[in-house]
């Protein structure tokens, strides 16, 4: 016959189990979870609405139940404690999109960047085609109206701090698609197409040029690729001498890919900003309340001088932390979010300048689209 707990601890462990059961709910029903952000870096499940149809009361426990399982009492602390132990304690990330490098470096992995980093799978030469005759017609297209053009690439950080990834990690191809695409347009275009990789890694050996927890380069970093961007164009004059900025250094909390992680409060790293020592001329006129990352799909500088000239800048997230510089030599200056150049918004804003600004990752996942492949010349 098994022994038998004495009464008293069998009450306790009743009690414990009870207590356990109740207590997400109380605190989720007392709101004492209400101010601490999701420790994930996604939308959370929204309030069900209350059913008033047939299907609406059908669907509601569904929605009811994921809203509990996004929402329940203690679920951000038990998260954040968890992807700390496994961050902490065995090395192991929380996510698939991120990867752990060495001295608290942490790597993007998503959007193609993986694949990016493996080299595993090269252009076959249809697709280096397709991207040639795409940049091409646009260059052409561009330069029968007169309108400066440099088609950008900007490198992921695993390209410039290629030794802060894990041992694990191991080149397999030759060449990355980056390399690939370069020397075929250098080969067969006259596209004026402009890598960064080598100004960075140039300048990486003075200062950090990207955030340890965030995939992007920081404002130092950008300051390297906008004054290599303005040479490029050489018509918006020369970029602002880097003593015209205060080198600035503060503590902030892990950024985009520590969220991913779910560890923001327990990582941290320095922020190294650069400071303009005058005001800046060009002010955001669109949207009226911008991002505070300058992520917002579109957004449009002005500035007094008219006599500089109009640009519009197709662009990524490596976009934003150009933004404040680029718009210095612009009267005026759209920023949109996406990668392939819409003839309509170059018309409209009687561009004289256009970049196109593409982060090498997405050339693993994303196919360029030409809005010229029928009439090139329209």
């Amino acid at each position: 016959m098994p022994p038998r707990l004495h009464p008293a601890w069998a009450t306790t462990l009743v009690i414990a189990f009870l207590a356990a059961l109740a207590t997400p709910g109380a605190v989720m029903l007392a709101r004492l979870d209400a101010e601490l952000p999701p420790a994930e870096n996604r939308e959370l499940a929204p309030p069900p609405a209350w059913p008033v149809s047939g299907a609406a009361v059908r669907a509601f426990p569904a929605a009811a139940s994921q809203y509990f399982e996004d929402h329940f009492g203690l679920r951000a602390r038990l998260v954040r404690w968890q992807a700390e132990l496994r961050l902490r304690a065995l090395r192991v990330s929380a996510s698939p999109d991120v990867i752990l490098g060495r001295h608290g470096w942490l790597f993007y992995a998503g959007d193609g960047a993986s694949e990016d980093i493996a080299s595993e799978v090269p252009f076959t030469h249809d697709e280096l085609e397709v991207w040639r005759s795409t940049l091409q017609h646009t260059y052409d297209w561009l330069r029968a109206r007169g309108i400066a053009y440099v088609f950008v690439l900007a490198p992921d950080k695993h390209e410039v701090y290629g030794e802060e990834l894990p041992a694990s990690l191991h080149r397999v191809g030759p060449e990355t698609r980056t390399d690939s695409l370069m020397r075929y347009l250098r080969a067969h275009s006259t596209v004026p197409v402009l890598d960064l990789r080598p100004a960075l890694q140039a300048a990486k050996a003075d200062e950090r040029l990207y955030h340890r927890t965030d995939t992007h380069w920081n404002d130092r970093g950008a300051y390297v690729a906008y004054a290599a961007i303005v040479r490029a164009l050489g018509v918006a004059g020369e970029p602002a001498p880097r003593a015209s900025f205060d080198a600035t250094a503060e503590t902030v909390p892990g950024l985009d890919l520590a969220r991913m992680l779910g560890v923001t409060g327990a990582l941290s790293e320095e922020d190294l900003p650069l400071r303009p020592r005058t005001p800046r001329r060009a002010r955001i006129v669109e949207p009226s309340r911008p991002d505070s990352r300058l992520m917002d799909a579109r957004l449009v500088t002005e500035q007094m001088d008219g006599s500089r000239p109009r640009a519009v800048v197709f662009r990524d997230s490596f976009g934003s932390a150009l933004i404040p510089f680029l718009s210095e030599h612009f009267s005026r200056a759209v920023y949109l979010w996406q990668y392939n150049l819409d003839p309509e918004v170059v018309r409209a804003e009687h561009a004289d300048v256009v970049i196109q600004e593409w982060v090498g990752r997405r050339l693993s996942t994303l196919p360029p689209y030409d809005p010229f492949a029928t009439h090139p010349q329209q």
